[in-house]
């Protein structure tokens, strides 16, 4: 097949999935923008704070941005959360007690948090601090209703983890709908329960974000879609001021919470990076949308399909093998603006119990905004795609990942 050809066909078919992107990017820097306004950013907020980072004007603003971005009480973006897994774990200690129960509602967490949840046996777990941890299933990519109205209507559940995005698995990632119907749901039947998302991936991608269809808390990673490429690392959590205070608490410490935590001259990254992000995820969701139409036509089975509704920037491609796999992550690597030379091999990652293959020449190391490719060693062999700083070097490198693969 000529891939010139491809190509072309394939932005000629995509110009109304495109447009679509367009309108969401199109709300998102609305939203942003009069954010940036409404709390008056200026110069000084770019200013640094060291030691205890009392009275730091930029991370406090910041913080108001956020906030009335997801339209939520209150928020907490710092670079003392190491990744947005750290930012999860943070939220699952600020908000349980021993005694107290975490229910999953959409199957298995992600990888790195079976140790934090004690799945996987860890002598720091929620596990080993008491805490009780349950799980139902999806039903056909969506939650089941009626297994979650039994157990709440049998069982105290202190706080419901949702998990939007698929993680490495083969199910769809969770649409905002979706989360909007179950809430409505666990309200009616348990109003006491908390509902926290983790929402790594989903931002600006569809119209609205979990907390406006109902949730209480809300997580995700700044070096995924909200750092737009720009935040060197980092995560928020977004909800209700009581929640996002416990959460600060033990982040910091009791007694001080929000107050202390330099920015150490990071303020001024973290506030481009917001501002570039409704450019940035409509880069990524065009990239996500071209490749799945190329690797489609080139018999592979890929998910999300071209035109279906997409809640995050994730793509999967099924290669079904093992080679098939590594030879598009190493056409992703050697297309990325870093480490283009270097050849990736599967590795014993840590919070992985599968050797993981994994492209990342970015110029944030373990970015995922920025275009990367990993998957584990497994049957049945899916490469994870995500990010694009722009479309068009997106458009480029998986040009080049196809060309290594069709070779």
């Amino acid at each position: 097949m000529d891939l010139n050809n491809l190509f072309i066909e394939a932005e000629n078919a995509l110009q109304e999935e495109f447009k679509k992107v367009d309108r969401i990017e199109a709300i998102y820097s609305e939203k942003v923008m009069n954010a940036f306004h409404k709390n008056n950013v200026q110069e000084a907020c770019f200013n640094s704070t060291t030691g205890y980072g009392y009275s730091d004007l930029g991370r406090d603003t910041l913080e108001s941005i956020y906030a009335d971005v997801f339209n939520a009480e209150s928020a907490l973006v710092r670079s003392q959360f190491i990744s947005g897994s750290h930012a999860l774990n943070v939220t699952f200690f600020g908000l349980l007690r021993p005694g107290d129960e975490l229910l999953s509602i959409s199957g298995l967490p992600y990888d790195t948090l079976h140790e934090v949840i004690g799945i996987k046996e860890n002598g720091s777990s929620l596990k080993s601090f008491g805490i009780k941890y349950s799980q139902i299933d999806l039903v056909n990519d969506d939650f089941n209703y009626d297994a979650i109205k039994e157990y709440l209507t049998n069982n105290k559940v202190k706080v419901i983890e949702i998990q939007r995005s698929k993680g490495y698995s083969t199910r769809k990632s969770i649409t905002i709908d979706k989360v909007a119907n179950v809430a409505k749901l666990i309200k009616e039947v348990s109003p006491e329960t908390i509902i926290m998302v983790d929402n790594c991936y989903c931002e600006f991608v569809e119209e609205k974000n979990p907390i406006e269809v109902g949730c209480d808390i809300c997580v995700g990673s700044l070096i995924k879609n909200l750092g737009g490429g720009i935040a060197p690392n980092g995560a928020y959590v977004v909800g209700s001021k009581k929640l996002v205070d416990l959460v600060a608490e033990r982040l910091s410490l009791p007694g001080e919470g929000r107050e202390v935590g330099p920015t150490l001259g990071i303020n001024k990254s973290l506030y481009q990076g917001l501002y570039l992000a409704p450019s940035v995820v409509a880069s990524s969701l065009k990239t996500a949308i071209l490749t799945s139409y190329a690797l489609e036509k080139l018999n592979y089975k890929v998910s999300p399909k071209y035109n279906e509704i997409r809640a995050d920037i994730v793509q999967n491609i099924e290669f079904g093998n093992k080679d098939d796999l590594i030879k598009y992550v190493e056409g992703i690597q050697a297309s990325s603006p870093v480490d283009s030379h270097v050849t990736p091999i599967p590795w014993d990652m840590p919070g992985y119990d599968d050797q993981v293959i994994m492209a990342a020449g970015c110029f944030t190391q373990g970015s995922s905004i920025e275009l990367s490719c990993d998957g584990p060693i497994r049957p049945p062999f899916i490469a994870y795609q995500q990010g694009s700083l722009t479309y068009n070097y997106g458009k480029l490198s998986i040009k080049k990942a196809v060309e290594k693969l069709i070779k």
